[in-house]
């Protein structure tokens, strides 16, 4: 009886020494059919605000920041190797404060960090189109803008941004334009009359159709929203929302949208920012946002459905997606979720590159006629900072840089300096 019993205690006393030293490679089955997945179907996330954060911390001086191994933000190269992304868009975002002011050349400045960015690195690479992204075997570079007062309400500005790269525009930021509602416009003081898409939104949406530019509808209002689905040709996206139905956040998407983009095959990516996602609730974790891909997946099937995490975008991310190297634990949640792994490639990479395409089709449909030449009219944007080319010779003297001294008399004067001079022995 003795000897059975000290052998059983040296089983015991065995198993757990090998339990604490050699690692069972099964330990986790769930955890590695996701990277598996993943490393087969490499993520394409719909937006990242790191360039933002570069202007913020280093003024755009790429030669001051090693992005391999920058610690003071969501992202960095490697992060982005071990969350497998293959493909990142990234948000080329400007303040609404500099709309009608220098919104456009800040727009260019970010628009050129991130083509010197993508031309610095061997790990990444600069495309404009969906081959691009599936023949490349890097991390592929796109350029989303993040706020239609980018264009400074001008149709050739939105041609220029396409020749530029820019793939797809959101229509808003947090301000109303003089041509479209955000889903925010309480938060600023801009054109706090207009009520979704004026008949040059439309114009805005033609063109993007035209040109092959995604419309991104995140930011916008529900009446924004509803008029771009009815009037664009082409898929929409909504790069970095979720679902209302979940968190009642005015960033998010209603159902009866939901339904609508169904309609028009477009995609909602998912996006992580905690605060959109839990609404104030203490508590947000993996669970919080796969609750908002099962309710998507309900209401507008999984092939409606992509991810944008919206990274150094926010502050406050959901624990256990705190980088870019987490997204491997939002695949492993909805994988325990039921989740099949056909569809979780959709939402990963194929439902984009779907919805890409068939923008690719539509222009190539479309664009080569009938280029947008409507111009929004001049009494809806003027200001100080706009000069009316149309009437040259009523601009004041202010226009050029000089302080105005002519006032009311400014076109007295220029007929009477104009008689000088012409009159001169």
């Amino acid at each position: 009886m003795e000897v059975k019993s000290n052998t059983t205690k040296l089983l015991l006393w065995l198993l757990m020494f090998f339990s604490d030293t050699v690692p069972f490679s099964y330990e986790n089955p769930v955890k590695e059919r996701a990277i598996k997945l993943m490393q087969d179907t490499r993520l394409i996330d719909g937006h990242n605000d790191l360039v933002l954060r570069l202007r913020m911390l280093y003024q755009n001086r790429l030669s001051g920041v090693n992005l391999r191994e920058l610690n003071k933000t969501h992202t960095n190269l490697a992060k982005l190797q071990a969350g497998y992304v293959g493909a990142q868009f990234w948000s080329v975002y400007v303040l609404c404060s500099a709309q009608n002011k220098d919104a456009v050349r800040l727009t260019l400045e970010q628009i050129d960090i991130v083509k010197r960015m993508c031309n610095s690195y061997e790990e990444l690479e600069f495309v404009t189109n969906s081959q691009g992204i599936s023949d490349s075997r890097r991390i592929a570079c796109l350029i989303g803008i993040e706020g239609g007062h980018s264009i400074d309400s001008s149709l050739a500005a939105l041609r220029m941004y396409y020749d530029l790269g820019v793939r797809y525009m959101t229509l808003t930021h947090s301000c109303n334009t003089p041509w479209s509602e955000s889903s925010s416009k309480g938060r600023h003081n801009f054109y706090p009359g207009v009520t979704g898409l004026t008949p040059f939104g439309q114009e805005v949406v033609k063109e993007m159709n035209r040109l092959g530019m995604m419309i991104d509808l995140s930011h916008t209002s529900y009446s924004t929203a509803k008029a771009a689905l009815i009037m664009s040709k082409a898929p929409v996206i909504f790069s970095h929302s979720s679902a209302f139905s979940i968190c009642n956040h005015s960033r998010n998407v209603p159902d009866d949208i939901l339904q609508q983009l169904k309609k028009n095959k477009g995609i909602i990516m998912v996006t992580f920012s905690a605060d959109i996602l839990a609404c104030g609730r203490e508590v947000v974790n993996v669970s919080t946002l796969a609750d908002h891909f099962d309710h998507i997946k309900k209401i507008a099937g999984s092939e409606s459905i992509g991810i944008g995490g919206d990274y150094d975008g926010v502050e406050r991310f959901p624990k256990g997606l705190e980088d870019v190297s987490k997204y491997p634990s939002l695949i492993e949640e909805l994988l325990r979720r039921g989740w099949s792994e056909t569809e979780l490639k959709g939402v990963l990479r194929e439902n984009f590159l779907r919805v890409f395409r068939e923008v690719e089709n539509v222009r190539n449909i479309n664009g080569l006629t009938g280029v947008g030449e409507s111009e929004i009219p001049q009494e809806v944007v003027q200001n100080s900072c706009r000069l009316d080319l149309r009437n040259p010779l009523l601009q004041t003297a202010s226009s050029f840089g000089f302080p105005s001294v002519a006032g009311p008399f400014s076109p007295t004067l220029v007929i009477l300096s104009y008689l000088i001079l012409y009159y001169e022995p």
